[in-house]
């Protein structure tokens, strides 16, 4: 046989070139979009689009449809080019439905911003930077108000505001609202080969009827989406829709990764260093009231220099400090308002506290009564205890499991107690009292270990849910921090207190316990953070 002629079988790479000649959906959207000219495709477009705009009561929403949605990810690179995102940032995200019990279904979510009848990111804003339009009930970000402080990150159960280490602020979708008032489809719903994704209005009374009468706390029976947080908190309106019913024992295509959070180094510090000053000044004012007022100058010292280092380190925290005296606007709603005020009001009085030996020297100054100085004392103290209670309503506010109030409140308040009492030990700020106060410092720190680890096991035991996944966080990727953070604790609320009532009494010791403690209590509220694990929309294995 001539080789000329000679039939020869396809390599594979030119199996591969074939392959590629081929367009993808995405491909095949994109070359019909080409061939259309203007009036067809303003026609095809406003088909996505509701007929009427929203009326009194009504809102715009998306609708999903579950069945088309192959999760191609257009939807996520159109949003992302239209709107300028940083790298790595993202409104729109696609996740996964799965079952465990053998059935095969499969399901890809596409979702972004919900636009809740009462969203929980606007509620929670110290700065007033989001707004709800009165016409189309889309919920903005005002970028130039945002300070940059998160909480609405924290607030938000669907993981919806981004925020941009470039800009300073946080930002998220707002339904390219832009592009709405001309009448165009927003750039997800454009660039969808498939059209799952489509613009409807919706009845806000209807939202509130259906969530919050309901109140289902069983993911399972979830009415907005399963295994996603509890719609009654913010009352989305995005709908889901899906010809076939879901099975039972439907689980996101992540519901098995374990990811720390953010650490919030700045929150941790000023939570931490916050708390300690509290704790000195609650210990000074129980000395003042005790008749053991002569030593505890260095503890309101100490507990001034706390409190101002702690004041210091949150402003580091806000990607815009400049604009953070505008954090009283939202005093109304939002704990992270209040917080901050309060602490103001705390900072300035732990500051006059120990200077009043000083002011009373001051010969063309009146003299100032002993019970007025008694009085700043304890209002200092009080000050401290109510910023740490608003501390403590900022993270239950979230609705996050493992920030719940009874979790927190202890935390918080055992965190004030061993740092107090420790850096009282250390100033020997009453000698006399020195084997009173080594015995409750190790009261309270074993009792705090001994609280933390039984949690931790019980979480265990639960097998799924928000603190069953902040258990495993804290035995596996964080178990160093976690088994540190517990050393830490017995050293110096434990070994150290036990050497002083065995009569080894040194300011040494106790400055030592100062330093045990404070690094341990920086690890713990480290693993507050990077441990939460809330309920938030399905993910998956992308």
């Amino acid at each position: 046989m001539n080789p000329e002629t000679e039939i020869q079988e396809p390599t594979l790479i030119d199996q591969l070139l074939d392959e590629q000649r081929s367009l993808s959906a995405v491909e095949r959207f994109s070359q019909r979009h080409g061939d259309m000219d203007q009036p067809l495709q303003q026609k095809y477009y406003r088909d996505l689009l509701p007929a009427n705009p929203p009326g009194p009561g009504q809102q715009y929403a998306f609708e999903v449809n579950l069945d088309t949605c192959s999760g191609c990810k257009a939807c996520v690179a159109a949003c992302h080019s239209l709107n300028g995102l940083d790298e790595g940032e993202s409104w729109r995200n696609v996740g996964l439905l799965l079952t465990t019990n053998g059935e095969g279904y499969q399901r890809t979510v596409t979702t972004a911003c919900h636009h809740c009848v009462d969203p929980a990111c606007m509620n929670g804003c110290p700065v007033l930077a989001y707004d709800k339009d009165p016409s189309t009930g889309i919920v903005r970000h005002l970028d130039d108000q945002c300070i940059g402080c998160q909480y609405c990150v924290l607030k938000c159960p669907y993981d919806v505001p981004k925020y941009s280490e470039r800009l300073g602020i946080v930002r998220k979708c707002d339904m390219c609202s832009n592009r709405l008032a001309a009448s165009e489809a927003p750039a997800c719903v454009q660039s969808c080969p498939n059209e799952a994704i489509r613009i409807t209005v919706v009845d806000q009374q209807a939202a509130r009827d259906q969530y919050q009468t309901s109140g289902t706390k069983n993911q399972d029976a979830n009415s907005f989406l399963p295994t996603s947080p509890a719609p009654e908190y913010t009352l989305p309106t995005t709908l889901y829709h899906t010809r076939s019913a879901m099975p039972a024992g439907v689980v996101a295509g992540d519901d098995g990764s374990l990811t720390p959070q953010h650490a919030h180094w700045p929150l941790i510090f000023m939570l931490v260093l916050l708390q300690a000053g509290t704790g000195c000044f609650l210990v000074a004012a129980a000395l003042v009231y005790g008749a053991q007022s002569e030593n505890i100058w260095l503890l309101t010292v100490a507990g001034a220099a706390w409190t101002l280092t702690g004041l210091f380190a949150s402003v580091f925290h806000l990607g815009r400090p400049m604009g953070a005296w505008r954090i009283f606007l939202g005093w109304k709603k939002s704990w992270l308002s209040r917080e901050a005020m309060v602490f103001g009001m705390f900072g300035g009085l732990a500051a006059t506290v120990p200077a009043i030996p000083f002011i009373k020297k001051l010969s063309f100054l009146p003299p100032i009564p002993p019970i007025i100085e008694a009085n700043l004392l304890a209002m200092a103290a009080m000050a401290g205890l109510a910023g740490t209670f608003a501390s403590i309503m900022l993270y239950h506010d979230t609705r996050r499991a493992y920030w719940q109030f009874i979790l927190t409140f202890t935390r918080f308040s055992s965190t004030m107690l061993v740092l107090g009492l420790a850096t009282a030990l250390a100033v020997n700020a009453s000698p006399e009292h020195t084997r009173s106060m080594a015995t409750l410092l190790g009261l309270c720190s074993i009792g705090k270990l001994i609280w933390e680890l039984s949690l931790t096991r019980r979480w265990l035991g639960k097998n799924r849910g928000a603190l069953y996944r902040s258990a495993r966080l804290l035995s596996e990727p964080l178990g160093v921090q976690y088994r540190s953070r517990v050393a830490l604790l017995i050293m110096g609320g434990a070994v150290i207190p036990s050497l002083m009532l065995l009569g080894n009494i040194h300011p040494a010791l106790g400055a030592l316990a100062v330093l045990l403690l404070t690094g341990s209590e920086l690890i713990e509220r480290y693993l507050f953070f990077t441990a939460v694990s809330p309920d938030k929309m399905p993910g998956g294995p992308w």
